[in-house]
């Protein structure tokens, strides 16, 4: 296995899934010219045919998209940045969301919409939106949310060979991000299981997308001051993989749920929901939240950046819960 980026892992599952099935292809706003590196070279190993370049309409090729997947087709659609997904919001939840229950299971919809949640590079209000969050409470969408290139490379090869629509939130603060990548065309990690990313026996942190990389320096810098973080990944929002979480709540007995997500109606909010009703009994303290404020993201990178959560938060909350001799509030 090589290592590769984080791109390198969604080029090479959507490769190696348009290789293997001829009803698999591409859509979206420039993606012949291959703006993220996400698809180098497809134009010329696939034809204009299965790479297509769409007009700036997401309400029009998503669309476009739901009915090519209904008909037998495997759409992959590039949205290219989340917020991108807000034009196509009728389409995406009041058709692709509901067609498989509206026609009694006899319309599959294997489609999958990729789009990245392109912030704290100064992108202000309007392009640096998280919004998974969102799309959870619309029944009939999966939705998975990566850290790593292992995990992108086979969640998205998943996604692409499910019959269910599946959003791709991907993660620009997790581009750089290398791992080894198995060279096995049918190398796929399930929907809705999630992994362990760091033993620990003192506090859970349920870390999503982009606040993985952050839970772990956490846990990195507490374990010099004797408490031990175990960060657990969700990788897939819907279906998540609840019993892994309360098992490692069970464990520690005190949990944290990190998103870089606003904080009201977040994937924090629900996860730590769920741990309230589910594993009371275990807790030794409040499950908290690191999250972004409900506030619009600002140009400013000096105001921007302290908004999402940082491995400092993440650690203040932990020596909150621990009865540290100062606590600082989250």
């Amino acid at each position: 296995m090589a290592k590769a980026t984080f791109l390198e892992a969604i080029r090479q599952a959507q490769q190696e899934e348009l290789e293997r099935d001829d009803s698999v292809f591409m859509m979206g706003e420039d993606i012949r010219c291959n703006v993220f590196g996400t698809t180098t070279g497809f134009v010329d190993t696939f034809g204009k045919e299965r790479i297509l370049d769409t007009p700036i309409s997401e309400n029009g090729f998503i669309g476009a998209g739901a009915g090519a997947a209904m008909v037998g087709m495997r759409p992959i659609v590039d949205a290219t940045i989340s917020s991108f997904l807000y034009p196509a919001m009728d389409q995406i939840c009041s058709i692709i969301a509901k067609s498989r229950y509206i026609y009694g299971g006899q319309a599959k919809l294997p489609l999958v919409i990729r789009s990245c949640m392109f912030y704290g590079n100064s992108n202000a209000a309007q392009h640096s939106d998280r919004p998974y969050s969102m799309f959870m409470n619309m029944p009939g969408l999966k939705i998975i949310a990566p850290a790593t290139a292992y995990d992108m490379k086979g969640l998205l090869k998943a996604a692409i060979r499910s019959d269910d629509p599946v959003l791709c939130f991907e993660d620009s603060t997790c581009w750089t991000s290398k791992s080894e990548l198995p060279d096995d065309p049918d190398f796929l990690i399930p929907l809705g299981k999630g992994d362990i990313k760091r033993e620990g026996s003192d506090i859970t942190v349920v870390a999503v997308a982009g606040a993985v990389p952050i839970a772990l320096k956490a846990a990195a810098m507490l374990e010099k001051e004797g408490i031990s973080l175990e960060v657990v990944d969700p990788r897939t929002l819907v279906p998540l993989d609840r019993e892994l979480i309360l098992q490692s709540v069970r464990k520690t007995g005190r949990a944290i749920c990190v998103d870089p997500a606003h904080q009201t109606c977040s994937a924090a909010s629900e996860i730590s929901a769920h741990i309230a009703e589910h594993a009371f009994d275990a807790l030794k303290g409040p499950v908290l939240r690191v999250t972004t404020p409900d506030t619009h993201l600002p140009f400013s990178p000096p105001i921007e950046k302290p908004l999402y959560p940082s491995a400092d938060r993440v650690a203040a909350a932990a020596r909150r819960l621990m009865n540290a001799e100062q606590p600082v509030a989250a």
